[in-house]
């Protein structure tokens, strides 16, 4: 710790998203305007002190790690190095815990339902399909190195009608998916908001009593 009692961050050069060990509150170093917009906006992060970022006092730990991912991914979207404290990351499912994994699906599929205008949709798009930490871009690597392993064990040229080669067709089609999510995920971040509708008339006045 520093001096200043404001927390220590390690990976210089990143923008670094970790937790203070002193007030378990989920920091992040400061960082250009732009990055501060996206960590203030899709982390819930507000001003904390002269170099840091932090998130509410009061905000659950479940929901720590939900916003602080989502802003990781956002950030690495728009093209900033990262480093998240894998403490944070609601993607790394230590163990094989098959059950925080579906725990954050089903919290992805609740925010998708109750997203209610394009950049919610957007923050939706891009943890689905970030260039590397996506979920999307994990289901490929997976499939890749299924599809690596049993091609090796095959013998001869594989033909169109090979199982793995079925499977590798079936890979490159969802690689290509995550590209054109991105677009679609860019082009939805970059629609201005839709004009809110005016407010309907309240009840007319009633013209004042004259006197007899």
């Amino acid at each position: 710790m520093k001096d200043s009692g404001e927390p220590d961050f390690l990976a210089l050069g990143y923008v670094t998203i970790t937790r203070d060990p002193r007030t378990q509150l989920v920091v992040t170093s400061r960082c250009t305007p732009e990055a501060a917009g996206i960590l203030e906006t899709v982390g819930r992060f507000r001003d904390g002190g002269v170099q840091y970022l932090r998130q509410p006092h009061d905000m659950p730990v479940e929901q720590q790690r939900h916003y602080a991912t989502a802003a990781a991914q956002a950030l690495l979207i728009s093209g900033f190095s990262v480093y998240l404290d894998p403490s944070l990351n609601t993607l790394a499912t230590p163990d094989g815990d098959r059950a925080a994994a579906h725990r954050y699906l089903d919290q992805l599929t609740e925010r998708a339902g109750k997203a209610t205008d394009d950049k919610q949709v957007a923050e939706i798009l891009a943890e689905v399909a970030a260039p590397t930490e996506g979920l999307l871009s994990h289901l490929v690597q997976t499939l890749i190195t299924t599809w690596a392993t049993w091609s090796q064990r095959t013998e001869g040229a594989l033909s169109k009608d090979d199982l793995a080669m079925r499977l590798m067709d079936t890979t490159s089609g969802l690689s290509r998916g995550g590209d054109e999510i991105r677009r679609i995920r860019s082009q939805a971040a970059a629609k201005p908001a839709a004009p809110q509708p005016p407010a309907p008339p309240g009840p007319a006045a009633s013209p004042p009593a004259r006197g007899r």
